[in-house]
């Protein structure tokens, strides 16, 4: 078995911070990709020495710091109708917020959930390899088991692969869960999301 778990970031007994926490109405409904957002630049500012993109302490996340960094970042990740469904809307939302901080040394590139299984193993586990999570969008799914995650922007921050096959530790809610990663993937629905997968420029890694 081989196993490989990214270090996160608690508030309080709970493994990240929970949607359902927001007071704000629309953050609470929609507010994932903001989220999720919010959490790439505290991990990428506490383990991978990218200054400027979390504005509080790192290691000690309060909610009320937290609450407050996500919801300067729910202008660049504004909740939609529909909700941020495209990987596009993730990046262009985020990159004007890298911009407006002055942060530099990080890209983004979209990768479709319409990739062959095989590939998009080989680049979820380059990444976590690498010590980067992977923000992952969720769309349809024909299994009702995982309504959590439909229609939702979440964190992917390890693998486990083994006999059974490769699962992947998805944090979201607060929480964290295994989820079978060839499942998740061929979701039975045309219209997929994705994965962003973020890259660190030589000089921070």
């Amino acid at each position: 078995m081989l196993i490989k778990e990214l270090p996160h970031y608690s508030i309080g007994n709970y493994y990240g911070f929970n949607q359902e926490w927001y007071r704000d109405f629309t953050m609470n409904k929609g507010g994932c990709a903001a989220t999720t957002a919010a959490e790439m630049c505290l991990l990428l500012q506490k383990y991978s020495g990218i200054s400027g993109l979390y504005p509080y302490d790192t290691e000690h996340v309060t909610f009320a710091d937290f609450n407050s960094f996500a919801l300067t970042m729910k202008p660049y990740l504004h909740p939609r109708l529909t909700g941020v469904d495209r990987l596009s809307y993730y990046m262009e939302g985020l990159n004007r917020y890298f911009q407006d901080a002055g942060v530099k040394g990080v890209t983004m590139e979209g990768y479709s959930g319409n990739a062959p299984y095989d590939e998009a193993v080989k680049t979820l586990t380059d990444r976590i390899d690498r010590g980067i999570p992977v923000p992952f969008l969720l769309l349809g799914h024909t299994d009702n088991a995982l309504y959590d995650f439909i229609w939702h922007w979440f964190l992917l921050n390890g693998y486990r692969s083994d006999e059974n096959g490769l699962f992947v530790k998805a944090a979201s809610y607060g929480e964290y869960v295994w989820l079978d990663f060839e499942h998740l993937w061929n979701t039975g629905f045309q219209k997929k999301g994705g994965m962003i997968l973020f890259h660190i420029s030589e000089e921070h890694e």
